[in-house]
């Protein structure tokens, strides 16, 4: 997933041997570095110009990402012309989406993740920029905080802070350019259980059934669905937004196995929560035989879990016919 970011994204990942000479930091480069950052809280015309370089540089250079980590003061110093609280031009929506794009870009090294989470004015700036930003912005804050969210004491910050909203906005607004990476970011976000709730809570399952149902970015909400499972609340909204109908439909129509895969576990998870829905399956398999056929096709997950349902198919019948 990191690398197909990486990638998708023009950032090399490489092996750290392969950029030794890149981690080298120069005299020279400290003070360009300090002289940048003097230029951020400075006139507008040169907040602009220092932006731009460095965005440019910390894409391309880990020296630079690594300046950072060196000052408590550096970040602070970075994002102070977006700590105004002020409505944005289109000048400062600019320099928003600079500014914001080099905190992703500084995120990505190991060592500052814990650093640029912490310092307390990153996360709001983030999910400010979630709901303000130009749509290559609210991208790149989402890219940011599924970076962060690599640390599971992050992880909890993130949730903590009240983040989940404005990605599950942005989800549902589903610009194509932002939806992998607001998926990447609630997805890691949700493997800790106390954000599961905040997901929950925050009607992330109602968005992503609702997409799923349209058939919208499949391969990814599902994965999202099948993590929030695990939460009773999550369980009951799937039923009531007729989740296990579309499930199935998925099962019969898909040729990815993952999909099927995380299809089958819902499916499993919900019915073993929810009596009501048997009668559903049930027929499914009496109609189709869509449960039979991924026990003997899917992948061995897919296996177990089709099983497990036609176990309980099987004796619900035998039960019927003792009575």
């Amino acid at each position: 997933m990191i690398s197909q970011w990486c990638k998708s994204r023009g950032l090399e990942l490489l092996d750290p041997a392969h950029y030794v000479n890149d981690d080298v930091v120069t005299a020279a480069d400290r003070d360009h570095f300090i002289s940048l950052l003097e230029k951020v809280s400075s006139s507008v015309s040169e907040q602009k110009e220092a932006a731009k370089e460095l965005r440019l540089l910390t894409k391309r250079m880990p020296s630079f990402r690594a300046l950072f980590g060196e000052s408590q003061d550096a970040i602070p110093q970075l994002l102070n012309p977006l700590s105004q609280g002020e409505s944005l031009s289109d000048t400062q929506l600019e320099l928003q989406e600079d500014l914001i794009t080099t905190l992703l870009n500084l995120s990505i090294h190991d060592n500052n993740k814990k650093l640029v989470a912490e310092t307390p004015m990153v996360i709001p700036l983030l999910m400010d920029a979630l709901r303000t930003g130009t749509i290559e912005t609210r991208s790149n804050a989402a890219a940011a905080l599924f970076t962060l969210s690599a640390i599971d004491s992050n992880k909890a910050l993130i949730g903590k802070s009240g983040a989940l909203k404005p990605l599950i906005d942005l989800l549902e607004e589903g610009h194509p350019s932002s939806v992998k990476d607001v998926a990447s970011a609630i997805f890691n976000l949700c493997i800790i259980h106390e954000n599961k709730a905040r997901a929950v809570r925050d009607g992330a399952v109602r968005v992503i059934v609702n997409k799923i149902v349209n058939r919208m970015y499949v391969d990814e909400l599902l994965a999202i669905l099948a993590m929030l499972s695990s939460h009773q609340k999550a369980l009951e909204e799937m039923g009531e937004l007729g989740a296990v109908p579309c499930l199935l439909n998925i099962i019969r129509e898909s040729s990815c196995g993952r999909n099927k895969e995380n299809c089958i576990a819902i499916l499993y998870t919900i019915c073993f929560n929810d009596r009501t829905k048997w009668k559903e399956l049930r027929e499914e398999e009496k109609t189709y035989g869509t449960i039979s056929e991924l026990a003997k096709s899917g992948t061995s997950r897919a296996k177990r879990k089709a099983n497990g349902i036609l176990e309980r198919l099987n004796r619900a019948v035998n039960l019927t016919h003792t009575a």
